[in-house]
């Protein structure tokens, strides 16, 4: 998930538009959207099933079978923790534990204030630099519970 912005239906149509007609334009329109505003607004699906001539379940179907479309937005940054085998050897778990207790919510949810949604990912490919995170995009490796708390409030300070 990337951070969220509002829904533009104006917008959300011109990029539907711009992908009908590619091959296999289901996923690119999907991404796209995802890409634009963070997140999938349900307003989407009849104007994206109708472009493309299929059912509303069929899209729909797609977006939840692929954890990387959200249909609600997300907080204002957004920290993946793997949750892969390397990654849960080298103590991603006490990881994601900390961070539940710390934020306040649980994996693929977003604190109250709306500034972090947590999320589980299965492998970074930084199985080297074990346990790995992913703070709005940029990958950080041996992410202990205490550098997550430091990357955490660099961000917040950025915002």
């Amino acid at each position: 998930m990337s951070a969220s912005r509002p829904w533009n239906a104006e917008e959300a149509n011109e990029i539907i538009a711009r992908h009908r007609d590619r091959p296999g334009a289901l996923l690119p329109m999907l991404r796209a959207l995802q890409d634009a505003f963070g997140y999938m607004d349900e307003a989407a699906i009849p104007e994206i099933a109708s472009a493309l001539n299929i059912s509303r379940a069929e899209v729909h179907g797609v977006i939840t079978f692929y954890h990387d479309f959200h249909t609600t937005p997300g907080g204002t940054h957004v920290l993946k923790v793997c949750r892969a085998e390397a990654c849960q050897s080298m103590g991603c778990n006490a990881l994601v534990d900390h961070l539940e207790k710390s934020l306040g919510v649980q994996l693929g949810n977003t604190t109250t204030d709306g500034s972090v949604t947590l999320e589980a990912v299965y492998c970074l490919g930084n199985c080297a630099l074990s346990p790995a995170a992913m703070l709005d995009g940029k990958l950080y490796g041996r992410v202990s519970p205490q550098r997550a708390e430091q990357l955490l409030a660099d961000a917040r300070r950025r915002a």
